[in-house]
């Protein structure tokens, strides 16, 4: 059943722009004729959804999604470079090729006890240097001479599996069977030709399982000359699961697009500021290929957007360079890209980067990047000098609207990673993905413990039209927040003055962070 969402009124949170403070900005900004609460007024959660709407639209347009190295993707960069030349900007689109994967491959168990094995997580796809032969196959599991037990405590011996080595373990096996095999003794290559050659219609490799030892994903590579059939590799827990179920029915498939695709970056550079003491500030455009990518990461690419329309104007100190990053899903690969070219002058004139990945999550929490590392979660050095005076910016703003927040462990996990890698400071924001929200976050912040903070995260239901959702769940958030479709509507106001406001302040005065003076 289709959830219908909630629909959002049409003008932005005015309690919440009502209620806003003043930020504390230099003497300068003071004189200036939009100040920072008038920002937040121009910013509207209005214009932040349309710009998010347009994009569920390109994505209904083009195949479900908006991911790099698709139509969808290019269609959506299309929308940024035409908002922003309407708001006066002279955008640049950066191309740049990567190396294009769209999996599509499956391993289930038909019967009995149904069950679909996650992709990425629970298997993965042969890589064979010959080739990965694409196709499906249904069939009775064969499970050969597998070995399920864990003897003895570690270390053990390298290899502990014969399974599949020799053509004597797949006696008895039907023509058309899905032969199950284990990690061990001999190649991967030599156990799928082994099972091809008994008459298997597709082979699962499994691994080990010893304690101490590799349970997860090994890609299967070597020379495999030969192969016809798929074959994909399964962590031990998926392979014992099918080999502990008598009679099982399994079906396999290996299905997927590499190849190298060009993709691009858009950039856009106000008009007025001190061109040497640069404010970046950027999100990620593309989606995965299963969904819209509406809160991932429509949320922080609309907030962004509209940020930069309004901003344009604005009698700036220092000039502000917005980016919409391409490649993001595909191993951030547009921000390094971009640094990676960027010569080194041009990369000191950077005063920090600011970075909005996912700002609008239903089940959301405020989290600001841990710049001074007070949860001790990065490694010393990790974090560039300046980046605690960036946290200390987004924690003032929060506050002066009466409003929580929590450290968002400082991982280099978006695009930010590739500025902090050079020493440029960096800060941001992000609502939560996959975690689960705590009792303590609930007490800040309402919504559901123990459920992820966006239930749709990389998911098909990650859209506007609420298709795909599990009803419970958001008829539950629904209850407390208002939302439309996977976008918490509350979280995406705040948020998108939150941003104006950082983007705003910084772009007045970076001298806490760089020690760069704002020009007269």
């Amino acid at each position: 059943m289709t959830r219908r969402p909630r629909r959002v009124a049409a003008v932005a949170g005015a309690g919440v722009l009502a209620a806003a403070c003043l930020m504390t900005v230099p003497a300068e900004a003071a004189n200036d004729k939009v100040t920072i609460r008038h920002m937040n007024k121009l910013i509207t959660l209005e214009n932040v959804m349309d710009h998010i709407e347009a994009m569920q639209e390109i994505s209904d347009d083009n195949g479900g999604n908006r991911a790099s190295g698709l139509p969808g993707y290019e269609a959506s960069v299309d929308y940024v470079v035409e908002q922003l030349e309407a708001a006066g900007y002279t955008p640049e689109v950066q191309e740049f090729e990567f190396d294009y994967f769209d999996e599509r491959s499956e391993l289930e168990r038909i019967s009995p006890d149904p069950r679909v094995f996650e992709e990425g997580s629970e298997f993965i796809r042969n890589e064979f240097d010959t080739g990965s032969p694409e196709g499906e196959a249904t069939g009775p599991l064969f499970p050969a001479d597998i070995r399920l037990d864990t003897p003895g405590p570690p270390p053990l011996p390298d290899n502990t599996s014969t399974s599949g080595c020799e053509m004597k373990d797949f006696t008895g096996m039907a023509p058309g069977s899905i032969a199950l095999v284990q990690r061990g003794t001999c190649g991967f290559a030599v156990k799928v030709l082994n099972a091809q050659a008994a008459g298997a219609a597709g082979v699962v490799v499994m691994n080990e399982g010893q304690p101490g030892r590799d349970t997860g994903l090994v890609g299967m590579i070597g020379d495999a000359t030969g192969l016809t059939i798929p074959a994909v590799f399964a962590q031990f827990q998926a392979g014992a699961s099918l080999a502990q179920t008598p009679g099982a029915t399994v079906r396999v498939k290996v299905d997927y697009d590499a190849d190298v695709r060009t993709t691009w970056n858009v950039f856009a550079e106000t008009r007025k500021g001190n061109p040497d003491n640069v404010v970046m500030a950027g999100a990620h455009l593309d989606s995965v290929h299963d969904g819209a990518g509406i809160n991932d990461n429509g949320s922080g690419s609309a907030a962004l957007l509209e940020t930069a329309i309004q901003i344009n104007r604005q009698n700036l100190k220092n000039q502000v360079r917005f980016a919409w990053w391409g490649a993001e899903e595909s191993g951030l690969l547009g921000s390094n890209h971009y640094i990676e070219t960027l010569p080194q002058a041009e990369q000191d004139k950077i005063a920090l980067y600011l970075n909005f990945d996912m700002v609008a999550s239903p089940n959301y929490m405020f989290g600001i990047y841990d710049g001074d590392n007070s949860g001790g979660t990065a490694a010393p050095g990790f974090i560039p000098e300046g980046s605690a005076q960036i946290e200390d910016v987004f924690e003032q703003i929060y506050t002066r609207r009466n409003q929580p927040f929590n450290d968002s462990e400082f991982s280099g996990r978006s695009d930010y990673g590739a500025f902090i890698a050079v020493g440029i400071p960096a800060g941001g924001l992000f609502t939560g993905a996959e975690g689960a929200k705590s009792e303590a976050q609930v007490e800040m912040y309402g919504g559901l413990a123990g459920v992820a903070y966006d239930p749709c995260y990389h998911a098909p239901c990650d859209n506007l039209n609420g298709e795909g959702q599990d009803e419970a769940t958001y008829d539950a958030l629904a209850a407390e927040y208002d939302l439309v479709g996977n976008v918490n509507t509350e979280a995406l106001d705040i948020n998108a003055d939150v941003i104006g406001s950082a983007v705003l302040t910084f772009a007045y005065d970076t001298s806490t962070v760089n020690g760069v003076k704002p020009r007269r």
